[in-house]
């Protein structure tokens, strides 16, 4: 039986060609994998059909928004999770659902080979190889523009000597990964980290300079989980979708970052993560009035490791389940509503309600009503600066 290598197929001109580089290279029959995860675009079954016009022996595609939303988005929303502080992985998340479907359909068609279309330089050559030996060790991988030459200009000319049904003359500037938490973009000028991104380099954000009116908004959080948007119920993906659509048109997740990849080079990335940015935003007030105080000190220690982790592709790893098994229990109170104003590509939270909050107002108010018992404050205060107190006699007695 002729072998058979899996290829993770975007549907364009790299990958297409890949299809029959690969099997010329190793002689071995294509089996192309397309999976949405909301990067929008053509139609799956087009890409399914170019597939196999470009040589592919069969051509699996996936509809995984659904999954990609509530299973990878939703436990990223929980942690906060965010990359040097400030990139939600986008890229990182899709990677472990993408390679999901790769390694079903390599036991479906009955492969042994994973092929990738990554560079030798990138964080998703990692996130591609451990996620699949994690999933499935007896695969092996190969990435045909890491380790069978495939460059651009081979690509286009191998296109146009083929007749393969996809075009060649167009050149985007730039290197874009979307999917419906985020888009990234890099290269091209961007790799001069002292040139400021153009207008052509945004997709999902409007300028923020020039906002519409302002969008209030009503988040409903059930443990950690959004569930209505200004009171209408909403499937994870929907939130992310409206709310993409919301604050996007306010010009909210628009990053620029320089950022230490796994692989030891510092990278320059454009980001736009509207929904993404706000959803956590809010997620993170709800948490302020509803986890306690050391549990939600000792959370940000763990979801921060939670999100190297992520970046990394340490997705199926060991320690990575269990800060998830953490990081679920601290959700178990984390319901309620937060109301924002979406402006000028700012999201601010300007109302919070919880029925499993531990915010008590007569505990917090300095009107009439306070229950809060103020003599017990001397005591508390001395107990607890009892320690330095001690230091600080030392100190004085041995000067």
């Amino acid at each position: 039986m002729t072998e058979r290598i899996v290829l993770a197929y975007s549907g364009g001109l790299d990958t297409s060609v890949a299809i029959g580089w690969i099997a010329e290279a190793t002689g071995a029959e294509v089996v192309a994998v397309a999976v949405d995860v909301g990067q929008g675009g053509e139609d799956l079954e087009v890409i399914r059909q170019r597939a196999l016009d470009c040589g592919a022996v069969e051509a699996y595609v996936a509809d995984a928004r659904d999954e990609f939303a509530e299973q990878y988005c939703m436990p990223a929303l929980k942690a906060n999770a965010m990359y040097h502080d400030k990139y939600p992985l986008v890229s990182a998340l899709s990677r472990p659902v993408i390679v999901k479907h790769l390694v079903h359909a390599a036991r479906e068609f009955g492969a042994s080979t994973v092929a990738h279309g990554c560079t030798g330089k990138g964080n998703d050559q990692v996130r591609f190889e451990v996620g699949i030996v994690s999933l499935a060790p007896e695969l092996k991988c190969i990435a045909p523009v890491r380790d069978l030459a495939l460059t651009r200009d081979k690509a286009i000319d191998y296109a146009e000597r083929h007749a393969l049904p996809i075009a060649t003359t167009k050149k985007n500037p730039f290197s874009i990964d979307q999917n419906v938490w985020g888009r990234a973009v890099e290269t091209g000028f961007l790799e001069d980290i002292w040139n400021a991104p153009t207008k052509d380099v945004y997709d999902y954000t409007d300028d923020p300079a020039f906002p519409p009116v302002p969008d209030e908004v009503v988040i409903g959080f059930e443990r950690g989980i959004p569930v209505s948007i200004d009171g209408q119920p909403v499937t994870p993906l929907q939130a992310i979708e409206q709310m993409n659509q919301r604050a996007g048109a306010q010009g909210i997740g628009r990053i620029d970052i320089v950022e230490d990849r796994l692989v030891g080079i510092k990278s320059r990335e454009i980001y736009e993560a509207p929904g993404a940015i706000a959803l956590i935003e809010a997620h993170k007030e709800m948490e302020n009035v509803t986890l306690e105080r050391q549990q939600a000190r000792y959370k940000r220690l763990i979801q921060e490791e939670w999100t190297e982790l992520v970046y990394d592709g340490m997705w199926s790893s060991p320690l990575k389940k269990s800060l998830d098994a953490f990081i679920e229990d601290t959700q178990q109170h984390v319901s309620g509503e937060i109301r924002m104003v979406l402006h000028g590509g700012k999201a601010v939270v300007t109302g919070r309600r919880s029925e499993t909050g531990l915010y008590d107002f007569n505990l917090a108010t300095y009107d009439e009503g306070d229950t809060f018992d103020q003599s017990a404050a001397r005591g508390f205060i001395e107990i607890y600066g009892l320690a330095a107190k001690q230091a600080a006699a030392r100190e004085a007695r041995l000067a």
